[in-house]
């Protein structure tokens, strides 16, 4: 009996002392924290734990590689920790070090997300003011990346700014920003084999199938863009309203007539594309244009702007007929507005 509760003793003992051993351990290869002062790191996309505990390891935010990843480990949440650049105080403990990269607040990295169908113009307004530079900062960087561009192109970035959430490191420039967002049009158009004499073409025929339509019609209006290029019209004119909007900023209806004459953009007198693209168009947009729907289709025309219905036709009859539902389709809503007022 009296032997029996030595050797339990003396394992529990052991126990004690292993326990003991690895806390002094952990302690030696983890600063107590909180830590003091700053230092910026940068995790990069795909970084694993241990990849992430080296950066902070070489930067002096933890004290070792094996104590963040213990910690990285035991948090659940730490595989949410996304790329990015983080202000960090140096000698953190390795849990907090963890619990810091999942603060957003800790991130001094820039994100801003370019729409699908925007502008050069829309997109250098939000360049300017989330650099907090000048219009002419940015335009001077727009000219340096307009330089990747194809020669078709006439050096105009319009089309070409790929619509994405953009994440910009501490000393980014506007010209950063812009030759990223050109490389992502060719990435895009590389995935899809588009071949080079033939995207901007397919830019421009895109951009306007991005602002036409939503989604569920887009290989559609992709085809009646064929089909008026190759003369189911008549005068191998496009007849879209967004190449006019995009020209003067406003809806058809506010056109006056002499301006319409004088546009390039007037694809209801003019035959052909209009002389660029009219917006950054969505990878969705440009399939569209590579694989566009079956059919006869010369006309189209959204009758409803609340449920986007969208009627097609080959026949210009059945187009006016299609015309006159969205104009009593307006009339209500016109009605309705007068009634509640």
């Amino acid at each position: 009996m009296i032997g029996a509760l030595v050797l339990l003793i003396g394992g529990a003992w052991f126990l004690i002392k292993l326990l003991i051993g690895d806390m002094a351990v952990s302690e030696l290869n983890d600063f107590p924290g909180p830590g003091s002062g700053s230092v910026e790191v940068e995790v990069e996309d795909g970084d694993s734990g241990r990849a992430i505990g080296a950066t902070l390891t070489d930067t002096g935010v933890v004290k070792t590689q094996k104590a963040f990843t213990a910690a990285y480990e035991s948090n659940p949440n730490a595989r949410s920790i996304q790329a990015g650049t983080y202000a960090l105080p140096e000698h953190m403990r390795a849990a907090d070090a963890v619990a810091a990269l999942l603060d957003s607040s800790y991130r001094v990295d820039l994100r801003i997300t370019i729409p699908e169908g925007w502008t050069v113009e829309q997109v250098y307004e939000r360049l300017t003011d989330a650099l907090k530079i000048s219009q002419d900062e940015v335009e001077k960087a727009g000219t340096a990346a307009s330089n990747f561009l194809p020669s078709v192109a006439d050096s105009n970035l319009e089309g070409w700014l790929a619509p994405s959430t953009y994440t910009l490191p501490p000393g980014s420039d506007a010209e950063d920003v812009l030759t990223e967002m050109v490389e992502k049009t060719y990435e895009t158009l590389d995935q899809l084999d588009v071949i080079e004499d033939q995207r901007h073409e397919i830019i421009t025929k895109a951009s306007i199938v991005e602002n036409e339509v939503p989604e569920q019609y887009r290989k559609q209006v992709a085809r009646v863009i064929e089909n008026r290029l190759d003369g189911c019209s008549g005068d191998d004119t496009l007849g879209m309203d967004t190449t006019l909007v995009y020209a003067f900023g406003k809806q058809y209806s506010q056109i006056a007539e002499d301006e319409l004459e004088e546009s390039p953009f007037n694809t209801r007198v003019h035959p052909g594309l209009p002389p660029s693209p009219i917006g950054s168009p969505s990878k969705n947009a440009i399939e569209a244009v590579l694989d566009p729907a079956d059919g006869n289709w010369c006309y189209f025309v959204t009758i409803n702007l609340e449920t986007q219905e969208t009627l097609f036709t080959d026949d210009i009859d059945e187009h006016n007929e299609n015309q006159a539902k969205y104009r009593q389709y307006l009339e209500k809503i016109r009605s309705q507005a007068d009634s509640e007022d």
